[in-house]
């Protein structure tokens, strides 16, 4: 309705453009699900306890403060870190609750008299920390008797980090659990119940004692806890509040699936990488990231390939596992030791979100080294790879001096060519819910044929910037992409059904993955003479 002047002067009116334009949404956004060493609600959500809500990380200095770092026995935190090394910068982090799981770094004490006997716990606050406990005796003062004071150190890489003289295990002021337990910011301490010993003989004895990291107990935990719940938000299905994350990794589940005795529990393994699939499909906006089981060769990782049997492209496959420097060995360790297999999905997570941020989605995140690795579980051959590829199984290969290089960017779509390639896949997932979540202002407009051009020129505009940074094929726009919205798409029966129908037909830019040069003899183009 037009605005009623009464007197006379110079009026403004602001009148809408006519469109509203379409902002890209974001694609490099993480969620991992598996165990942590522990959980810092204050650092974290307090409103959580357990910290088995979805939460969001921007940094491994951030992780750590919630999480508290590595621990043995847990993948999670090598995935995290492997992603923000290889250029992510947005994750969510979905905690795995292992009842008493929780990693700890501590070390018991022997007493001085009997070196069977604990005197003394001593734990680490990080239980990612590498701590040693120095214990020296302190001369008696007047009135004690010998050997019921000592000195307590905490030592990290040679350094005194903090010192308590002439405490002991009695009661007082001098006591080592009221001293250490009030002023220490690295350790907590508990003097442990040694009957039958004189007081200087349950004095810990002096010496060095390193804090020893303990795993999390996940044997407890089976893999359908991965699935959680999106009423409790827990599991994967707990991302339901997450709606701008675009992939999805379970690193974990290897740890689950490993028994006590060494075997491999394949079929549990097998069901949940399935269900993660399914669940990215319904979704329609994540992919799955799955890591093959461990310690494969070509054959077997084939094989697992075909005991998957998912087609969807929600989901890529990616083999082997790659091998990191262990950051909990300790100095001099050997090199079993100084190095750890793990599942590569962190990693590919990170080099994915790097490619968004260099090229773009459309780009796809293949022939890109990945950083922070040592080596790969298991090299694979072209041979190799001449089976493995077609397979939709996506190698990770050693090039020398050229550096560990993903090698592959096929989904797992087996029957749909239309959708092998991941960048295709995630291009789609891109423009459709970048269109989604721009044309909110669209709904319970007038239906007719000025919305019609109004929401033809907002696609249009959108889908031609796409096309100018490279991100679908065609000289023209008009071969890279059309836009319908007019009354053969939306007739009177439809608009009386209250529907606006925008028909988009886009052509999306594949990846050279076989390059082909065609080489022949040539004689030089040398002219014959009569």
């Amino acid at each position: 309705m037009a605005a009623t002047y009464g007197a006379p002067g110079v009026y403004i009116e602001e009148r809408p453009s006519g469109s509203v334009p379409v902002q890209g949404v974001g694609t490099s956004v993480a969620a991992f699900v598996g165990f942590t060493a522990t959980y810092n609600a204050s650092a974290g959500d307090s409103t959580d306890p357990d910290g088995v809500k979805p939460q969001l990380v921007t940094s491994w200095p951030q992780y750590e403060r919630i999480y508290g770092g590595f621990a043995p026995g847990i993948l999670l935190p090598h995935a995290v870190k492997g992603f923000f090394e290889n250029g992510g910068g947005i994750a969510y982090i979905v905690r795995i609750p292992s009842g008493k799981g929780q990693a700890k770094a501590l070390r018991a004490l022997p007493a001085s008299g009997k070196q069977e006997i604990e005197t003394l716990s001593v734990e680490a606050l990080d239980p990612a920390s590498s701590y040693e406990v120095v214990i020296e005796n302190t001369p008696p003062a007047e009135g004690e008797q010998p050997g019921q004071e000592f000195t307590l150190k905490i030592v990290d890489n040679g350094q005194v980090r903090e010192e308590f003289p002439n405490v002991h295990l009695g009661r007082g002021p001098k006591s080592v659990e009221k001293t250490v337990n009030e002023r220490s910011k690295l350790v907590r301490v508990e003097v442990k119940n040694a009957q039958g010993l004189s007081v200087a003989e349950r004095a810990p004895a002096p010496g060095k004692y390193a804090i020893q990291a303990t795993a999390p107990v996940t044997k407890s935990v089976s893999p359908v806890e991965f699935e959680g719940s999106e009423v409790t938000r827990t599991g994967y299905e707990g991302l339901a509040i997450a709606e701008d994350v675009t992939m999805v990794a379970i690193p974990d589940l290897v740890t689950v699936a490993t028994r006590e005795d060494g075997t491999f529990d394949t079929e549990g393994y097998l069901a949940a990488q399935a269900k993660l699939v399914d669940w990215c499909e319904r979704s329609h906006t994540k992919m799955a990231i799955l890591d093959s089981p461990p310690g494969l060769n070509a054959q077997q990782a084939l094989e697992w390939r075909s005991a998957l049997g998912k087609d969807s492209a929600f989901g890529v496959a990616y083999y082997p596992h790659i091998v990191v420097q262990n950051p909990l060995a300790r100095p001099g360790a050997t090199n079993g030791d100084k190095f750890l297999k793990v599942p590569p999905s962190g990693h590919i997570a990170g080099v994915w979100a790097r490619t968004d941020s260099s090229r773009g989605v459309w780009k796809a995140p293949a022939n890109e080294v990945i950083r922070g690795i040592a080596r790969l579980e298991t090299d694979v051959t072209t041979g190799e790879q001449d089976l493995l590829n077609p397979q939709q199984v996506n190698c990770i290969r050693s090039f020398g001096a050229n550096g560990i290089r993903i090698w592959g960017a096929r989904t797992l779509a087996a029957t749909d060519q239309s959708w092998r390639y991941i960048n295709v896949r995630r291009l789609f997932n891109f423009i459709e819910e970048s269109i989604r979540q721009g044309t909110q202002w669209v709904v319970f407009e007038p239906n007719d044929a000025n919305l019609w051009a109004r929401v033809r020129r907002t696609i249009t505009s959108f889908l031609r910037g796409l096309w100018m940074q490279g991100a679908l094929v065609g000289n023209t726009p008009e071969q890279a992409f059309y836009v319908l919205c007019d009354e053969t798409n939306n007739p009177a029966s439809s608009v009386d059904e209250g529907k606006l129908i925008i028909d988009i037909g886009i052509a999306p830019v594949k990846p050279a993955e076989f390059v082909i040069f065609r080489l022949s003899q040539w004689q030089g183009g040398a002219e014959t003479s009569e």
